[in-house]
């Protein structure tokens, strides 16, 4: 039972750490791309988005958070005039889904495997 509490508070943990990951790489993709008023705000509505569509698609099958991802973060960043066209815009959030969920995917098995749950 300690093991299942264990894990359940571990993957809890994950998941924040799966948000600041994406709102990390988004404050870096804004600032990359010369955004500089409320870097933070814009930040985090573009990673709240992100998530929100990064864990529907999660839900209904894992190939979907690297759909609908992609296009929340596409459909936010419209919103936001960064001057950046809509393949790049698409492929940004592509590969900001992919590197947060590798990382966090990573993290959780190495969690897992320490607490002797896999």
């Amino acid at each position: 039972m300690l093991y299942r509490l264990i894990t359940i508070i571990g993957g809890l943990v994950f998941v924040a750490a799966l948000f600041a990951l994406v709102w990390f790489f988004c404050k870096q993709f804004l600032e990359h791309h010369g955004v500089r008023d409320n870097v933070t705000d814009r930040a985090t509505v573009l990673a709240t988005w992100t998530f929100a569509g990064m864990s529907v698609g999660l839900v209904f099958a894992v190939v979907g958070a690297f759909i609908l991802g992609p296009w929340a973060f596409y459909r936010t960043l419209r919103g936001h005039g960064v001057p950046i066209s809509d393949g790049a815009a698409v492929w940004w959030g592509f590969g900001i889904v992919l590197a947060s969920l590798g990382i966090t995917a990573l993290g959780f098995f190495g969690f897992l495997v320490a607490v002797g749950a896999y």
